[in-house]
């Protein structure tokens, strides 16, 4: 089966298969999140992706705590970091963005349970067939960002808010074809019975064709067809 379409060169795949979708309960890795996708703004994903050590260096870890404080020596060290988007409104964001983070935190014992709030604390599970199927925003992501930016974060538009959504498993938006979306919860009943089936069908197979092969090479060397001595022994 199979990945999203969207994830098919580096570091898009492992992201994708390890991260993307993931449901996320901690704060550090929220804000991260939160962070990277507000510097995505009018850039590609996979240009953030890249750029992810640098902005874990360049923000002491995204420890919002500490980004809280910044002043202008630290913005000043930021905008001559080449291994982050150096753009001053993001980077006067993330600092904003971080002492609301924590005013939330205190509000509501964690930035997690105000999250997931918007989805009444359970991952939705969406059925996509087609990556043109999937919606750029919702009424979900809709509520979170007029919320957020009632609060005064920012760059938290809807589309922003629904691909921090999907990054930390609130909705599960794998394709139904990617292996991914039954493993993180999404299939029916029946089809992840089909998907165990068809996970063994496939190990069955490839035991049959390691058998048959190392078949063939007996009879060939059998036959004097081919000397043993030219048979590689990761064919027997």
């Amino acid at each position: 089966m199979p990945r999203c379409p969207w994830a098919i060169t580096e570091p898009n795949i492992t992201y994708h298969d390890e991260e993307w979708g993931v449901p996320v309960h901690d704060d550090r890795l929220f804000f991260e999140f939160l962070i990277l996708e507000g510097a995505q703004a009018g850039l590609s994903w996979t240009t953030i992706l890249k750029k992810r050590e640098n902005y874990r260096k360049a923000f002491d870890g995204f420890q919002a705590e500490k980004i809280s404080r910044y002043g202008a020596r630290d913005v000043r060290r930021l905008l001559s970091d080449t291994g982050i988007v150096r753009n001053r409104l993001k980077i006067a964001a993330t600092i904003e963005n971080a002492k609301i983070f924590l005013a939330v935190q205190k509000e509501f014992g964690s930035f997690d349970t105000y999250l997931w709030s918007f989805v009444n604390g359970k991952p939705i599970q969406n059925r996509w067939r087609r990556m043109a199927d999937v919606p750029a925003r919702t009424a979900e992501s809709d509520a979170m960002s007029r919320d957020l930016l009632r609060r005064g974060f920012k760059f938290v538009g809807s589309t922003i808010c629904y691909a921090l959504m999907q990054a930390t498993g609130m909705v599960n938006d794998h394709l139904v074809t990617c292996p991914r979306h039954a493993e993180l919860g999404g299939a029916r009943r029946g089809d992840l019975a089909l998907f165990s089936i068809l996970r063994y069908l496939r190990f069955l197979l490839l035991k049959i064709n390691k058998c048959l092969t190392r078949r063939r090479v007996c009879f060939l060397v059998a036959a004097g067809l081919v000397p043993a001595q030219d048979v590689d022994h990761r064919s027997k």
